[in-house]
C-alpha cells in the first residue's frame, strides 16, 4: 500500500487510507463528494497538475478574438494574437493585480487595466504605462512586466487544454489511447468541429466527480432518473437502452468511454440521423477503418477525460416535428468552485461542413435536452445536488457507496479499439479506474 505524502493532516491521511482500502472492492466513502479539506488537496494535487480543457479553436478564429476561461480560480484570457498564435494569459495586471479583461468574450488588440491604466497587447506584452518616466524612472523595463502566460498550453484536434504544472507530461502522453475515442467525433468530418455559440453556464451544488460519473460510467441511472422521458417517447422505449454496447477505460489514465449501440436484433441505418453526405465524407475522414465501423454503428457515444472534461453525442431518431434528424454533440467542463459546488460549462458543437439546416436543428436538439434547462439536464442536476448534500451530513459521510457493478465481468477480447473493454454498459469499471487514478494523484 502506497504511503500518503507528507504535508497531509492526520485526519486526511486516515481518510485517504480508507479510500485506498475500499477502492478495489468497489466501496467508495461518501465523504469524497463533499469534504472541504479534501477539496483543498484536490486543488493542489489534481487540478494544479492536470490538463484542463479550456476552449475549442473555433471559438477564437480571428486575430484578436478571445474568451475568458478558468483553471481552478485562475482566470485566463485565451486569445489569438495578431500573429495568429493562441495564448492563455493570466487576467491579472502586473502592477496591482486588477483584472484587465472585462468581458467573457470579444475581440481586442489590447487590454487596458482600469485601475492605473497599464496597457497590454493581445500577445501579453506591456506597451503602455501612464506617466512612465515620472512614476518609475528611465530604467523601467516594460519587457519584464507582461501578462503571465499559463505554464503549458497544447491542443488536440482543435481542443485547447491548459496545465498549471510546467513539468507536466505532454498533452499527447496525458491523453494516451483515449485519443482513439475522441477521434470518433473530431474526425467524423475532414474539416473538424465548430462551436455553436458561447457556452451555457450554470452553478450546481454538487461535486465535480459526481457530475462526471454520469458521462463516464453510469448508464444504469437511465432506468429511473430519465424514466419520464421514456414514458414520453423522448428516450427509446426499451428502458435498458443504455445497457447495450461497450464500456472502455484506459488503465493508469482515468479516462473512459461508453459506446452504446442498438439493442440485439435491431437494425438501424448507419450514422443514425446524420445527413447522407456527411456519412460519405466520414468514410475517408477517419484515421482507421475500425474507427469508421465503430462510429457508424454507434447510437450514443460518451467520453470523459480525467479530471473534469466530458462529451456526449446521442444519435437521435428522426423527429417529425423538425422534419429530419436531430443528433447533437455537447462538450462539458465540470469546473470546481468549492466543496460541494461546481460551475458547468456546456458547449454545443457540430461538424463545420454540415448543412446549415442541420446545424440549426442540432442546436435546437442540444437546447431541448442538454442545455441548462434541458429535460435530461434537469433530471441529473436535481439528483447530483442531493447526493452531495447527503455526503456532507454527520451520518451520511460515514457510509460507503457501492461501485461493485460488473466487478466480476470479463473484458471483451474482440473489441477493436484500445483500452480495456467490457461488452456491457451496466458496470462501474470506468469509475473504479477513475478512482484509482484519482487516488494515485492525491497520494503523490
Amino acid at each position: 500500500m502506497a504511503k500518503v505524502k507528507t504535508g497531509v493532516s492526520p485526519r486526511l491521511s486516515r481518510m485517504l487510507e480508507e479510500l485506498q482500502e475500499g477502492i478495489e472492492d468497489g466501496l467508495v466513502p461518501a465523504w469524497i463528494f463533499n469534504d472541504p479539506e479534501l477539496f483543498e488537496l484536490e486543488k493542489e494535487r489534481i487540478f494544479s497538475r492536470s490538463w484542463v480543457y479550456l476552449a475549442h479553436e473555433s471559438e477564437i478564429p480571428k486575430p484578436g478574438d478571445y474568451v475568458l476561461r478558468y483553471v481552478l480560480n485562475n482566470p485566463y484570457i485565451l486569445v489569438r494574437g495578431e500573429d495568429g498564435v493562441v495564448r492563455a494569459l493570466l487576467d491579472m495586471c502586473r502592477h496591482r493585480g486588477m483584472r484587465v479583461c472585462r468581458a467573457e468574450l470579444g475581440n481586442a488588440s489590447h487590454f487596458r487595466c482600469p485601475f492605473h491604466g497599464w496597457t497590454y497587447r493581445n500577445d501579453g506584452r506591456l506597451i503602455g504605462v501612464p506617466a512612465e518616466r515620472e512614476a518609475f524612472g528611465q530604467d523601467f523595463n516594460k519587457e519584464e512586466w507582461g501578462l503571465v502566460p499559463i505554464p503549458r498550453l497544447e491542443a488536440f484536434d482543435g481542443m485547447i487544454f491548459g496545465n498549471l504544472d510546467p513539468e507536466a507530461p505532454s498533452l499527447e502522453e496525458w491523453l494516451g489511447d483515449i485519443r482513439w475515442y475522441l477521434e470518433l467525433v473530431t474526425k467524423r468530418s475532414p474539416q473538424g468541429l465548430e462551436v455553436l455559440g458561447p457556452p451555457q453556464r450554470w452553478v450546481v451544488h454538487t461535486d465535480w466527480k459526481l457530475a462526471l460519473e454520469t458521462f463516464l460510467s453510469d448508464s444504469y441511472h437511465t432506468l429511473m432518473t430519465h424514466r419520464s422521458l421514456i414514458e414520453l417517447g423522448i428516450a427509446p422505449k426499451d428502458a435498458k437502452y443504455a445497457m447495450y454496447g461497450e464500456q472502455i477505460h484506459i488503465p493508469g489514465k482515468g479516462h473512459g468511454s461508453m459506446v452504446v449501440g442498438a439493442p440485439p436484433g435491431a437494425k438501424l441505418p448507419p450514422f443514425w440521423g446524420y445527413p447522407e453526405e456527411m456519412l460519405e465524407r466520414a468514410r475517408t475522414s477517419y484515421p482507421t477503418r475500425e474507427q469508421f465501423e465503430t462510429a457508424r454503428e454507434t447510437r450514443i457515444l460518451l467520453v470523459t477525460l480525467f479530471p473534469n472534461f466530458s462529451f456526449h453525442n446521442p444519435i437521435r431518431k428522426p423527429d417529425h416535428k423538425y422534419q429530419g434528424a436531430v443528433p447533437m454533440l455537447t462538450f462539458r467542463v465540470w469546473h470546481p468552485l468549492g466543496p460541494g459546488r461546481i460551475e458547468i460549462f456546456s458547449w454545443a458543437l457540430v461538424e463545420k461542413d454540415a448543412p446549415e439546416w442541420f446545424k440549426e436543428k442540432t442546436r435546437h436538439s442540444y437546447l431541448r435536452f442538454f442545455g441548462s434547462s434541458g429535460t435530461f439536464e434537469q433530471d441529473d442536476t436535481e439528483i447530483w445536488s442531493h447526493v452531495a448534500h447527503n455526503a456532507a451530513t454527520t451520518q451520511g459521510r460515514h457510509l460507503r457507496f457501492n461501485y461493485r457493478m460488473g466487478l466480476k465481468l470479463e473484458p471483451d477480447p474482440n473489441w477493436p479499439g484500445p483500452g480495456v473493454a467490457y461488452g456491457l454498459n451496466f458496470t462501474d469499471a470506468n469509475m473504479r479506474n477513475f478512482h484509482r487514478r484519482y487516488l494515485e494523484m492525491l497520494l503523490s
